[in-house]
Formats: structure tokens, sequence, C-alpha cells
């Protein structure tokens, strides 16, 4: 009876063995991240701001921590940006616009990200009261997120087949609205790619491809297609000149203005430069929380520009901006947008920055 109870026993213990359950899909999840050094994520992100919401298509690439690009596609005007760390640093790219911005900055580290598999690991590392559940097949765990420069973010839902696979990440803020969404398309946990890849002139030389492929009748073709296969700097691209004439971008000079203010703050003095390539306008907001906004028609650089800044990447709506301590720079529909203050917390900063959205209305004015 005795042998009889203990091959039972046995029987129960190895039917248990490697099955998947709320309590254990954690670990699964963190043993996974930690197998792979390298990988390659495809998907779509979502960014809710009230009703509205923002569409990327994302694609990631990591490589030890030491090598990670993210390039971002707006789905709704097709304006690409690229968040790329290298042994040189962290960098912000717009390629339409010949330019990009060098950080210093302990991105990815220093903060939660959605898109990024160490960092959705240890978001479950760092919360001692992570929660499980299981729904429809899938599980979902639920983890504290940390993001410094936006607090209101509180935690997401990281969702994982029974194998510990990411399918998505659901991002609320402290009043349980869905703020960031992302779903996985593709997943490659053994993904290489070539070291050119994380160069700041292979996306300056892709650039330079999709201009010349815009331009076929132009004479200097060859000599682009030769440029795209070269290996440039940082500062000595010239490659995509072939549009000498196209110095700009389609802005309009409507003035847009901030549907968010901190309380008692306000419009108090709107100044219009005429500049070559159309128009700056300074906005002065005064009171209790000060700042200024500056807003001019996006130009296309002749030559390739690095900007040296301090601060971290933001996703912002439907641009990545470059945030400090009391600065806020970002391009969004043909314009750059540049919002400084000494008084405002990097959190209010994003907040008007959000809030402007191409509104035309002025909230507040004296």
């Amino acid at each position: 009876m005795k042998k009889i109870f203990c091959l039972f026993l046995a029987l129960f213990l190895l039917s248990g063995c490697g099955k998947t359950t709320e309590k254990n899909i954690s670990n699964e999840f963190i043993k996974k991240v930690n197998k792979t050094n390298t990988y390659y994520l495809k998907g779509t992100m979502e960014i809710i701001n009230n009703d509205d919401t923002f569409k990327y298509n994302i694609d990631v690439r990591y490589d030890n921590g030491k090598k990670i690009r993210v390039n971002l596609v707006n789905k709704i005007n097709e304006h690409e940006q690229v968040i790329l760390k290298n042994s040189d640093g962290v960098y912000v790219v717009t390629p339409s616009l010949n330019k990009s911005f060098k950080f210093q900055s302990e991105w990815p580290d220093n903060s939660s990200q959605s898109y990024l598999l160490h960092n959705l690991k240890n978001d479950i590392k760092n919360d001692q009261k992570v929660e499980s559940k299981k729904k429809d097949n899938l599980f979902y765990i639920k983890a504290t997120v940390d993001y410094p420069n936006n607090p209101s973010l509180k935690y997401e839902k990281i969702v994982v087949d029974k194998k510990g696979n990411l399918k998505e990440v659901q991002v609320y803020d402290k009043n349980d609205n869905l703020k960031i969404k992302l779903k996985v398309n593709k997943l490659d946990l053994n993904a290489s790619t070539d070291d050119d890849y994380f160069e700041l002139s292979s996306i300056v030389d892709e650039n330079c491809c999709k201009t010349t492929d815009q331009n076929p009748s132009s004479s200097k073709d060859k000599d682009d297609e030769n440029c795209c296969n070269a290996s440039n700097s940082e500062t000595d691209n010239n490659c995509c000149n072939n549009n000498e004439t196209d110095k700009t971008t389609s802005a309009t000079d409507d003035i847009t203005y901030p549907l968010y203010l901190p309380t008692e703050t306000y419009l108090t003095s709107k100044d219009v430069i005429n500049t070559d390539e159309g128009s700056r306008t300074i906005l002065t907001f005064t009171g209790s929380k000060p700042f200024i906004l500056v807003e001019e028609t996006a130009a296309i650089n002749s030559e390739f520009e690095v900007i040296p800044v301090y601060g971290d990447p933001e996703i912002l709506n439907d641009a990545v901006a470059s945030l400090s301590s009391s600065s806020l720079t970002w391009t969004s529909n043909n314009k750059d947008y540049y919002l400084t203050s000494s008084n405002l917390s990097n959190e209010e900063m994003l907040s008007v920055a959000a809030s402007i959205n191409n509104s035309t209305a002025v909230l507040a004015e004296k």
C-alpha cells in the first residue's frame, strides 16, 4: 500500500513538473529574457492622450544592452525617428530633417521602457508584490513601473503566452487609464545584426538612399548610391544634398497653443519673426509657472547635424522629444518646438507639450 501511495505521489509530481502557472509565469519570463543577449522585436505601439491615440510602427534591435536601435514610424504621417544607443552615446535621429540630438544620458536604464525586454524584466524583479492572472490562455503579469519624467504612470500589464513569450504590454496611469499599448507582431530572441547597423552613419546612409529613390532623375544618383555604401562620421555626411531647392518642410504658419496650462499661468506676449524657412513664433507665458514656447517651420539641414544635449529621449504623442531639466525640444507636423522654463517640472513640461496637438485656440491670455 505504501508503495502504491509513493507511486501516485511521484506521478502527481511529474505531471505538475514544467507546467506553467500563474505563480511561476513571472519566473518563466525572466528566465527567457536572461537567456537572450540579442533580439529583434517588431510591433505597433499606441500612445493614448485623452481622446487622441497616436500610433507607431516600432522596430527594436538589442545587442547586450550596449547597442540598441529603436525605429519609430508615425502611422499617420510616416514621420520617422530613431533612438540609438552605441559606444559613442545616445541619439535621437530625425532622418527627414538630417538632424540628430546626442545625449549625455543613462537611457534606457534610468526608466521603464515598454518595448525593451530587459527593462520589463527589471520591472518585475523590482516589484515585491507582482501579480499574475491567466485569461484566455494568456498570462497577465502586473508590475509597478518607474517613469521619473512621468510619475502619473503607475503600473503595467505584461502579457505573455504559456511559454513566456511576450505578446503585449499595457501601461496604466494612477486612475487605471490605459496610456501606452505595445502589441508584438514578431519577436526573434536569437537575432543577430551587423555592428554597422548601430552606427549613426548607417541611419544617415539609409535616409540618403530613400531620398535618392524618390528622385530617380537626379544626375547625382550614382554618387548617392556610393555614398549610401560609405562609412561616414557624424559630421561629414553630405549625401542628402540632392534636393538643394527643398530646404523646408510644408508647415503652415498657423500658431498652435497648449490646451493645458498650470494654474494662474497666462499667455502675455506673442512675437512672430520671419525667417528664411518661414516664421518663428515666441509665446511668453507668465504667472505662477512661467515658460516660453518657441515654434517655427522645420528646416531640412543641407548637412547632417548633431546637436549635443543633456537629458533623455521621451516619446511625446507623435514624436520623440529631447527632455532636459529645464527644456523640451521636439518636431511635430513639420514644426520645431522648443519649450523652456526654470519653474516647470519635467512632468509639467510634458503635459504642456502633449496638450498642444495643433490647437489654434488660446486657452488663457492676459
